[in-house]
């Protein structure tokens, strides 16, 4: 049980929420300014510099990694017009795996979801889960871990892949496969220098993006799996058909989360949306 003494101070995670903005549009800047020439930087923490990089963890939007990857190839010229205006070319997106709950007990009903204190990952998510009454702490990880040690947190938004990294296992040992989003990382180069490329070394550079993202969406099958295997031999208890209940309950407070990305982005919502929902099977 979550003692007063351990309850989040929302004002110390505010400024690390915000830290970790300034540092993915740091990124965006630094690149921007050639103090380096390229980069790379979560989407969701750009959310503040334009509504589109919100787009990718957006919650129960997609459903499967066919899904996420047909989403990304919709939201590409627009991630890279975005990225232009900023003195930015885009090279390549990084897929996640789902996110998913990693919690300190299992979650079984949908009352489950209020005793969580929760870190989230970006505005969006920090809004869901408070709605379904959790105490959701947009922080970093860097802050999240001494928050598991001392209690003040019990659950984590993040998938396989970013728990398994962090050993999350030694504080939480249950992961809620909710598929809530597959977010996207963005790797972008100086404008300025891609383009003072020869032809054949732009080409190259192109090619070589092209490759890598190829890779890293077809690798990401194989990441789900040794993450489990991973999980499961610390201890790790995976609910892969967590209660339906629960999953409602969360999808409702998204309908609401992606109303309101769709006030703030304007035309480009229905012109992203309905191509991707046009071409759902």
């Amino acid at each position: 049980m979550v003692t007063p003494q351990a309850e989040l101070n929302s004002a110390t995670s505010g400024r690390a929420a915000r830290a970790d903005r300034e540092e993915a549009a740091g990124m965006l800047a630094a690149i921007a300014e050639g103090r380096v020439q390229a980069g790379d930087a979560f989407a969701g923490s750009l959310e503040a510099e334009d509504p589109i990089f919100a787009l990718p963890s957006l919650p129960f939007l997609v459903t499967s990694v066919a899904d996420a990857k047909r989403l990304a190839d919709i939201a590409r010229p627009y991630l890279a017009a975005v990225l232009e205006k900023k003195g930015l070319r885009l090279l390549y997106l990084t897929p996640w795996p789902p996110s998913g709950i990693w919690s300190k007990t299992p979650l079984t009903t949908p009352s489950d979801l209020s005793g969580l204190s929760i870190r989230t990952y970006d505005k969006t998510s920090t809004e869901v889960f408070a709605s379904v009454g959790a105490k959701a702490a947009l922080i970093s990880f860097s802050d999240t871990m001494p928050k598991l040690t001392d209690g003040s947190l019990n659950a984590v938004l993040s998938s396989g892949d970013g728990g398994a990294g962090r050993k999350l296992w030694d504080y939480l040992p249950w992961f809620s496969e909710i598929t809530y989003s597959l977010p996207l990382s963005i790797a972008g180069v100086n404008k300025a220098v891609y383009d003072g490329l020869n032809a054949d070394q732009r080409a190259a550079v192109d090619a070589a993006s092209r490759r890598t993202e190829t890779e890293l969406w077809l690798a990401l099958s194989t990441r789900l799996d040794e993450n489990y295997a991973r999980m499961r031999q610390n201890g790790v208890t995976i609910d892969s058909h967590p209660a339906p209940a629960i999953v409602e309950v969360l999808q409702s407070s998204a309908v609401t989360a992606q109303r309101a990305w769709c006030s703030k982005s304007g035309p480009v919502c229905a012109e992203i949306l309905d191509s991707f929902k046009a071409g759902k099977p």
